[in-house]
């Protein structure tokens, strides 16, 4: 009789079909091998051969490259792409039209000369874009559309001489900017007021002239001081008696003869800064529900690009200094000084009424003692007399 351990036939596991509970399940395994291959090797087919890529990052830097490297191929999850210290003179349109995802893009220490309008109008995830050291003089003041949700912006060390209106329009989430090593001479406010976050402004190593041209802009930094941003530097080259000054320091008054040019031109706008077009006091923006025209202090009050409207009467707007606590230290100093000096006028005053009365107490006295000392002298001439009696 067999053992039942050893019986014929097959066991329950092999008749039900099912594999071997010992049996290593390598099917599932290979499976997920052949994945990671396949995207391995696709990844390395997308990548330009000049650059080094991985899951999320593109690094194409120093690569001596004259044009724009394939990138269409590139997977839709990259996260950064570095093309500095090539020698990159132009981009065409749609140039990063596939790269949705991207966070980061540094375009820094190329020959870059001129970029298409709307040239990022795909990266609506971009939060940091680097322009540094190139040859821009101009920007198209559609270049930016799309970036929304853009965090830090560099352009510095370029020849820019102006910034459009309407450029920075649609960064209102933007909170670090370098316009620092331009050649930059005025700026307009109205082109910096939908900034309402902006927390860190370089301006540095610029041509400033502060002059009529730089008035309103110096109200717009002194409103960004007041609520807590920073600003490296506004350094006066012209008029000659405000050469090396940085504009933060030079008191309104000194800008007093502006008004009087606006009140002799009659306040057209044209004319009203010098002759330069779009000199005049910016336009305020509200909503077009009908706003209150004070500036945005949250992100949630910045109305929508395509909302903002001028203020009708606002080249007849008068700009004063919001730096309330420069006018709060100077009311205190003038009033300590007025204060020191009526003292001093009261302490002058009784010193003088006290002088006053002790000479008066004194003359009567030599009256009274008069009449006494002239029984000896009545022969003596009345002027010896009087002189003996002062003596």
């Amino acid at each position: 009789m067999p053992h039942p351990l050893h019986s014929a036939g097959p066991p329950d596991w092999q008749s039900q079909g099912r594999t071997s509970p010992t049996t290593t399940p390598t099917r599932p395994v290979l499976l997920c091998l052949l994945c990671v291959l396949s995207s391995l090797v696709d990844l390395t087919n997308a990548c330009p051969p000049t650059c080094l890529c991985n899951a999320t990052d593109v690094d194409c830097s120093g690569r001596g490259l004259l044009s724009m490297p394939a990138l269409t191929q590139l997977p839709v999850t990259t996260r950064t792409l570095l093309l500095p210290n090539n020698h990159l003179s132009s981009l065409s349109p749609g140039s990063f039209a596939n790269l949705t995802s991207l966070d980061r893009l540094d375009l820094s220490n190329n020959y870059l000369d001129n970029l298409p309008p709307a040239l990022f109008k795909d990266l609506g995830n971009l939060s940091d874009l680097t322009l540094h050291n190139n040859s821009l003089r101009a920007l198209d003041r559609d270049l930016f559309q799309g970036l929304v949700g853009v965090r830090k912006l560099d352009v510095s060390l370029n020849g820019l001489s102006e910034i459009p209106l309407g450029l920075l329009d649609e960064l209102q989430g933007l909170t670090w900017l370098s316009l620092a090593g331009n050649r930059l001479h005025a700026l307009q406010r109205a082109a910096f007021e939908p900034l309402a976050n902006l927390q860190y402004l370089q301006l540095g190593a610029n041509p400033w002239e502060c002059d009529c041209n730089l008035r309103d802009f110096k109200h717009w930094i002194e409103w960004l001081l007041y609520r807590g941003g920073k600003v490296d530097g506004v350094e006066c080259t012209l008029p000659k008696d405000l050469r090396g000054r940085d504009i933060r320091g030079v008191p309104v008054e000194m800008f007093n003869y502006c008004l009087q040019l606006e009140d002799e031109n009659g306040g057209e706008g044209g004319t009203r800064s010098g002759g330069k077009e779009g000199s005049s006091p910016p336009c305020s923006r509200t909503t077009g529900s009908g706003g209150t025209g004070r500036a945005p202090t949250s992100e949630s009050e910045v109305p929508a690009a395509g909302d903002l409207v001028p203020v009708p009467d606002c080249v007849r707007r008068r700009y004063q200094p919001v730096s309330v606590r420069r006018a709060i230290g100077t009311v205190v100093i003038a009033g300590v000084v007025c204060g020191v000096v009526c003292i001093m006028m009261v302490g002058a005053a009784a010193y003088g009424c006290i002088y006053a009365s002790l000479m008066a107490k004194y003359q009567r006295e030599l009256k009274k003692r008069q009449p006494l000392m002239g029984d000896g002298e009545g022969d003596a001439d009345p002027e010896d007399k009087q002189i003996s009696s002062v003596a």
